[in-house]
């Protein structure tokens, strides 16, 4: 996820900050650097002459050239205009003033709008909402097979009648549905097309008579650039858009369309994809994102995500396993499973400040790949092994790497590298560990 713009960024500061003072000349050059790695990222043009020029006046009216610290000054004002031009503040849901509250998912054919509907049903239900999905999209084949079985996996009622069915009577009796359910929030499936035509919108608009949503959210895939910016105007224009859904994040490394649709269109990206997996979904915050963008992480997420992820209970095991030094291989294992419940390793390193760079160094996938390497390492051992790590010799390292399917080398690493957590394990005092956790959140 922008990848490539903040890198070309980072160059940039890294280059002032080399300079100590700074001249207009320095900041010209820099504004000029800047301005070509946001086009390389696909930034819309005249997003990107508003954004230098708002920075440069800044700069050069702010007395930052006489200050102690004028590249870090410049750094803060980066930040501000670029979370300006994300949005500004978060944007939520609206409910309704009586529920159920009805969020009406549109977009083309491929955007992903099936998923992000099962993803945005478990959000609400995370969030202590009860959700009803709606599968309205009859045009495309197995769509509405595809979200009932979303919905069992996921333990959310669905919605479906046949696909002969009218989209716009499926939505009439999914409301009365609801209310039997008592379901605070009805989240609709509509349909799509490969491109935007009269007949696309037609259907778009007689299903929003019927159910007056109070969010028409548009799911747009952020691989598609420009592109994506010109069918947010599109359905903005014809059906009254009140926000976005960007997927496909992880997998766009320039990330310029997500620069530019707030300010082309005026609407507000509330929630972006950043994965295949049901929980990947995150609630989208303009501040952080400029934070990531500008290699300054984004603690918050992180934090967010452990609360979610990590149970309460193991956390205390685990607390107790490091106050009496008994943390082994087992629960090594353990450890890495809860951050394989979080995401990409990648993904997460993005997120801590000073890792960012690091993280775009690593080989696509190389983190998932060892980590299922440890695992078929440590599951080849026995209990014993696992839990008295030291027993291992060469004839067991021989046969613990035959039965997952490596080398006694990989084993011999993981052992290395366990022995060097469990010392660290070892010097950490939990107190301060505790009171670290308590001030982070």
């Amino acid at each position: 996820m922008f990848e490539l713009l903040s890198e070309k960024i980072g160059q940039v500061f890294k280059k002032l900050s080399g300079k100590g003072g700074l001249t207009e000349k320095d900041v010209d050059e820099a504004m000029r650097q800047v301005r070509l790695a946001l086009l390389e990222a696909d930034v819309n043009l005249k997003v990107v002459k508003e954004f230098t020029a708002k920075v440069r006046e800044r700069v050069l009216t702010g007395q930052v050239l006489q200050s102690l610290t004028p590249t870090q000054q410049v750094v803060k004002i980066v930040h501000e205009e670029l979370t300006a031009i994300l949005g500004g503040g978060q944007s939520t849901l609206t409910p309704a003033g009586h529920p159920p509250s009805v969020l009406m998912l549109v977009g083309l054919q491929g955007s992903g709008k099936t998923t992000t509907a099962a993803k945005l049903g478990l959000h609400l239900r995370r969030s202590g909402q009860r959700p009803l999905l709606v599968a309205a999209d009859t045009r495309r084949p197995a769509a509405i097979e595809q979200l009932v079985v979303l919905g069992r996996q996921l333990d959310l009622p669905v919605y479906a009648e046949d696909q002969k069915a009218s989209p716009v009577k499926i939505c009439s009796h999914a409301l009365d549905r609801a209310r039997e359910l008592a379901a605070t929030w009805v989240v609709v499936d509509t349909q799509g097309r490969l491109h935007i035509d009269e007949a696309l919108m037609k259907e778009v608009v007689d299903v929003k008579k019927v159910l007056q949503p109070s969010e028409v959210l548009l799911v747009v895939d952020a691989m598609t650039g420009q592109e994506a910016v010109r069918v947010a105007e599109e359905f903005n224009t014809n059906v009254g858009l009140t926000g976005l859904i960007m997927t496909k994040m992880d997998g766009d490394a320039r990330g310029g369309a997500a620069l530019s649709v707030r300010t082309v269109t005026g609407v507000p990206i509330k929630f972006i994809g950043t994965g295949e997996k049901v929980d990947a979904l995150e609630a989208f915050y303009p501040d952080r994102m400029s934070s990531r963008i500008l290699g300054m992480g984004d603690m918050l997420t992180l934090i967010e995500k452990v609360e979610k992820t990590v149970d309460e209970k193991w956390a205390k095991d685990m607390e107790k396993k490091l106050r009496t030094a008994t943390f082994d291989l087992e629960d090594f294992l353990d450890q890495l499973r809860q951050v394989k419940k979080m995401g990409s390793l990648t993904h997460l390193m993005e997120m801590v400040p000073g890792l960012s760079a690091l993280s775009r160094r690593l080989p696509e996938g190389m983190d998932e790949q060892r980590m299922k390497k440890v695992e078929a390492i440590i599951l080849s051992m026995t209990r014993d092994e696992r839990r008295h790590p030291e027993i291992i010799d060469g004839s067991r390292r021989r046969r613990i790497a035959r039965g997952s399917g490596t080398t006694p080398q990989d084993v011999n690493q993981l052992l290395n590298q366990f022995r060097q957590v469990q010392k660290m394990m070892k010097q950490l005092d939990p107190s301060k560990a505790k009171r670290l956790l308590a001030n982070l959140k």
